[in-house]
C-alpha cells in the first residue's frame, strides 16, 4: 500500500507497479465503460500470481437527500489462492470476504445482505461500511473547536452522536474510480453537513494481494479545521457469516494493546485509562473468545484498545483471530492509535438465552447442531442477511481501527483535527492465513 497515492485516485488503466492489465467483457458482452451497466474484468498479468478485479453492477439507490437516483458499482476481487472480496460504492461497503480453511474449503467471512433495500433496512447495525466523519460516538453530541462550540446531531438515545450521525458517510453512493486492480471511492461531505464544520473530501483505496490481504487506505483533506475518523465496520466470523455465537466463543483472540479507554454505561469516555493487566480486557495473550467474554461486566467486548508501538512504527499488528476448527487466521495491522473491538453485543437475542459460558463444551464438534427455534412473531426477531442467514447477538466480532473514541472532546487523546492544507491517512491491512498442523 503507497501512502503516496493520489486522493481522487486516477482512471489511468495502467498498474502503479507497471505490471500490464487486460480489460475484457463479461458474458460476452460488450463493455460499456463509463453507463450504467458497467460489466467488465481488470486482469494483473504482470505479478507471478494472478488477481483479478470484475466491476458490475448492484442495483440503484437514491441520494439520502436530493432524491436522485444512482447505479450502485459492485467490484469483485479473485487471486489464485481462493480469496475473494466484494466492495459496493453504497457506503464503500465490503460485503463479501470469502476464504479458504485449512481443508480448502471456501466460506464467507464477514455478515452483510444480497441487495441493496437490505443494506437500507433499520437494523442494519452498519454491516462492512465505511464510517464517518466520525466513527464511534461524540459525546454529548457536542464539541469544541478553536473556541466554538459545534452541535452536531444526535442519533444515539437523542444524547449522543454514533458513526457519523443520522446520515454518515455509509448512506450515501461513492464515487468509484479503477486503477488496475485498486479501486479507490471518494465522496465529498459539504460544510455544515451533520453539524460539522467544513467541506470534505474523503477517499478510500482498496486492493487484495496475491498473498490474501486486503488492504484499505483512507485519505481526507478538508477547507476548514474539523474533526475526523473514518473506520471499516466489518462483522467477522471466520467460520462463516451464517454459524452465529455458538462458533464465535471459540474463536482464539489476541490484541496488542496494554490499555483501553475507559467508558461510561453509554460507552463515553472517560479520558482516563484502564491498564489490561489482571483484568478481562488483557487479551495480550491469546484467549478462547466465548470464555473472556464471560468474564467482562456485560459477557461481550465493546471496547477501545490502545495500541502498543514503538517509537519508530507507522503500520503495527493490531490483532490476530484464529477459528481453531477450520484453522482460518485473521490479522490486522493499522497505523491508528485504536482498535475498537466489539462482539455484537446489541444484535437480536430473539429467545433472551444467547450467554457466553466460562468453558466452551468439548464435545460440540461431536453432536449435531441444530438451529435454535424462533417463534414467529418474536419482538427481537434475528436480521435476516446473505442467502437467508439469521443473525444474533454474538454472531460475529469487528475490529475497528480508528483514534480513541470522542477524541475530539479529550485534549490527552490523540488528535482527531484535520485542518486545512494537511492529509488524514488511515491504513489498515486484513491478513487472512490459515493454521498449519
Amino acid at each position: 500500500m503507497s501512502s503516496s497515492a493520489e486522493l481522487t485516485g486516477s482512471t489511468d488503466n495502467s498498474n502503479r507497479s507497471g505490471a500490464s492489465v487486460t480489460i475484457k467483457s463479461i458474458d460476452s458482452q460488450v463493455e460499456q465503460r463509463g453507463s450504467q451497466t458497467e460489466s467488465y474484468e481488470m486482469v494483473d498479468t504482470g505479478r507471478n500470481e494472478r488477481v483479478t478485479l470484475t466491476v458490475d453492477g448492484f442495483g440503484t439507490v437514491k441520494h439520502p437527500k436530493t432524491g436522485a437516483t444512482g447505479t450502485v458499482k459492485r467490484f469483485t476481487w479473485q487471486n489464485a489462492r481462493g480469496t475473494s472480496v466484494q466492495v459496493i460504492s453504497y457506503g464503500a461497503i465490503i460485503t463479501v470476504m470469502k476464504v479458504p480453511d485449512r481443508n480448502g474449503r471456501i466460506d464467507d467471512v464477514v455478515l452483510g445482505f444480497d441487495d441493496i433495500p437490505g443494506y437500507q433496512t433499520p437494523n442494519n447495525p452498519y454491516f462492512g461500511a465505511t464510517i464517518g466523519r466520525i466513527a464511534n460516538r461524540i459525546g454529548g453530541g457536542k464539541f469544541t473547536l478553536n473556541g466554538q462550540e459545534y452541535q452536531v446531531t444526535k442519533n444515539f438515545a437523542n444524547r449522543h452522536q454514533l458513526h457519523g450521525g443520522k446520515i454518515g458517510f455509509d448512506k450515501y453512493n461513492w464515487e468509484a474510480f479503477v486503477d488496475g486492480t485498486v479501486v479507490t471511492l471518494t465522496h465529498t461531505s459539504p460544510d455544515g453537513d451533520e453539524g460539522y464544520p467544513g467541506a470534505v473530501m474523503v477517499s478510500v483505496r482498496y486492493e487484495l494481494t496475491a498473498d490474501n490481504r486486503f488492504e484499505a487506505l483512507f485519505k481526507a483533506v478538508s477547507t476548514k479545521p474539523t474533526p475526523i475518523n473514518l473506520t471499516n465496520h466489518s462483522y467477522f466470523n471466520l467460520a462463516g457469516h451464517s454459524t452465529g455465537h455458538e462458533e464465535i466463543y471459540r474463536h482464539v483472540v489476541s490484541i496488542n494493546a496494554d490499555k483501553i479507554t475507559d467508558t461510561d454505561a453509554d460507552s463515553i469516555p472517560s479520558g482516563k485509562f484502564i491498564c489490561v493487566g489482571g483484568t478481562p480486557y488483557d487479551l495480550r495473550i491469546p484467549r478462547e473468545l466465548g470464555p473472556a467474554m464471560s468474564k467482562t461486566a456485560g459477557e461481550g467486548f465493546d471496547d477501545n484498545f490502545c495500541i502498543t508501538k514503538g517509537t519508530e512504527q507507522v503500520r503495527t499488528f493490531a490483532a490476530r483471530v484464529v477459528h481453531p476448527h477450520s484453522g482460518r487466521v485473521l490479522e490486522v495491522y493499522t497505523d491508528q492509535p485504536g482498535v475498537q473491538f466489539y462482539t455484537s453485543n446489541f444484535m437480536p437475542d430473539p429467545n433472551k438465552n444467547i450467554r457466553p459460558k466460562p468453558v466452551n463444551a468439548p464435545e460440540y464438534y461431536d453432536v449435531t447442531r441444530l438451529e435454535p427455534v424462533i417463534p414467529e412473531g418474536v419482538a427481537d426477531p434475528p436480521i435476516r442477511g446473505k442467502g437467508g442467514a439469521k443473525y444474533c447477538k454474538h454472531g460475529a466480532f469487528c475490529l475497528e481501527t480508528q483514534n480513541f473514541p470522542d477524541a475530539i472532546n479529550h485534549h490527552n487523546f490523540p488528535t482527531a483535527v484535520l485542518n486545512p492544507g494537511a492529509q488524514y491517512v488511515h491504513e489498515v491491512v486484513y491478513k487472512f492465513d490459515v493454521l498449519r498442523d
